[in-house]
């Protein structure tokens, strides 16, 4: 079965998604601060770790970076759970990095249904040939791109933006294909996520920023040539 770090301080809230989550055929483990979250999701690889943004001892914004930046951690899986609810506070989670954004409270039911999307889409791609676009190459093995053989400092998500470009080279990728390509939905909430990723990815390509191209009011364009 699925191990599930589930980092949450309220423990009755704890406990109803562990119940739910065993109904379901996961393995739930518990932590109810943040220090005690971050060494539990390193240690126990899980298959995907539910972060509430509120703990104490470490904030859950502070454990999200700290789990980005182990190699452990680094590809695993984060839905952050929170009480807030402002549309900004859900698109700056989802600009960290964040896999999936739910507020509370939440039906347990629904709950569920975002994590087994959130493993369905993230889960280990069967094994792919290196990816060249012009001068970009992408490797699934090691999840590294690079520009003129250099190696590109990308987060995972601008690295599943870059890929997504590169294997439409020259085509034009409109917003909602991409948002669902690499967030997996295309909810308009986090449209101005996608323009964010992409100014950030720009400035990383450095003399080839240029080649990727904004079509306004459609997507985006990843030239070759």
């Amino acid at each position: 079965m699925s191990r599930i770090v589930v980092i949450e301080d309220e423990l009755d809230i704890a406990d109803l998604i562990a119940l739910h989550l065993q109904r379901a055929g996961f393995t739930p483990i518990l932590a109810h601060d943040g220090i005690s979250g971050l060494a539990l999701a390193k240690k126990e690889n899980p298959a995907l770790v539910l972060l509430d943004l509120m703990l104490p001892g470490i904030d859950g914004v502070r454990v999200f970076k700290e789990l980005r930046r182990d190699p452990r951690t680094l590809h695993t899986p984060i839905i952050m759970l929170t009480a807030r609810a402002q549309t900004e506070d859900r698109v700056a989670g989802l600009e960290l990095g964040a896999d999936d954004y739910i507020t509370k409270p939440f039906s347990p039911k629904e709950l569920v249904l975002r994590i087994k999307s959130v493993l369905k889409r993230t889960g280990a791609p069967a094994p792919r040939a290196t990816l060249c676009a012009g001068p970009f190459r992408c490797d699934p093995t090691c999840l590294q791109c690079y520009a003129d053989n250099q190696p590109l400092d990308l987060t995972p998500t601008e690295y599943k933006l870059l890929q997504y470009l590169a294997e439409h080279a020259d085509h034009l990728c409109d917003r909602t294909q991409l948002l669902r390509a690499v967030w997996g939905y295309s909810d308009a909430a986090i449209s101005r996520t996608l323009d964010t990723h992409i100014k950030r990815l720009r400035a990383k390509l450095g003399p080839h920023a240029a080649r990727l191209e904004t079509v306004r009011g459609t997507g985006y364009l990843l030239r070759t040539a």
